[in-house]
């Protein structure tokens, strides 16, 4: 299983659009908030899109995706004190019995697996912030064949390449 996750474009369509045209036919495509789109936006329905603290459509503030028996998590973040900590996120994932939790809000890109669940931060794909904030943004591929047991992640920027440094086997 393929799941491409980008999170606070923060009204940058184009980026979202590339990213959905590339990956449309072989993943599934989350957006962990901040998206600024609007609910009619064609792109929405092309994507699993949480609500982030600077959307003004109303989206889900979580969804849980049951792929396959890859159970998902998303959330934006902001609700759940993501800047302070991932507790009250495991608490959550736990409480749903997801595998993997993605989350944004924090602009800085993150993975860490902690009492089996993988939680996932792509960073901003736009606005991103801390060290890899030069790289002019981020969007995460998580590849698993074993419902997330073990999981092949790996970043990109913006020209859709991927970041060397950045690829994380968990």
């Amino acid at each position: 299983m393929r799941f491409v996750i980008v999170s606070d474009n923060h009204g940058d369509q184009d980026i979202i659009r590339q990213i959905i045209n590339y990956y449309h036919n072989d993943a599934i495509i989350i957006h962990a908030g901040d998206s600024e789109l609007k609910f009619s936006d064609p792109l929405v329905s092309q994507m699993n899109l949480v609500e982030g603290n600077m959307d003004i459509a109303q989206f889900n503030q979580t969804i849980l995706l049951d792929e396959n028996g890859y159970r998902v998590l998303v959330t934006h973040g902001h609700r759940y004190g993501v800047n302070y900590g991932l507790l009250n996120l495991k608490l959550l994932a736990i409480e749903k019995k997801a595998k993997m939790v993605v989350y944004g809000h924090t602009h800085q890109l993150s993975v860490v697996r902690e009492d089996g669940i993988l939680f996932i931060n792509p960073g901003s794909i736009s606005q991103p912030r801390g060290q890899y904030a030069a790289l002019g943004g981020t969007y995460a591929v998580v590849e698993s064949n074993d419902q997330l047991v073990t999981a092949d992640i790996q970043y990109y920027d913006r020209e859709l390449m991927p970041v060397t440094e950045l690829h994380f086997q968990i």
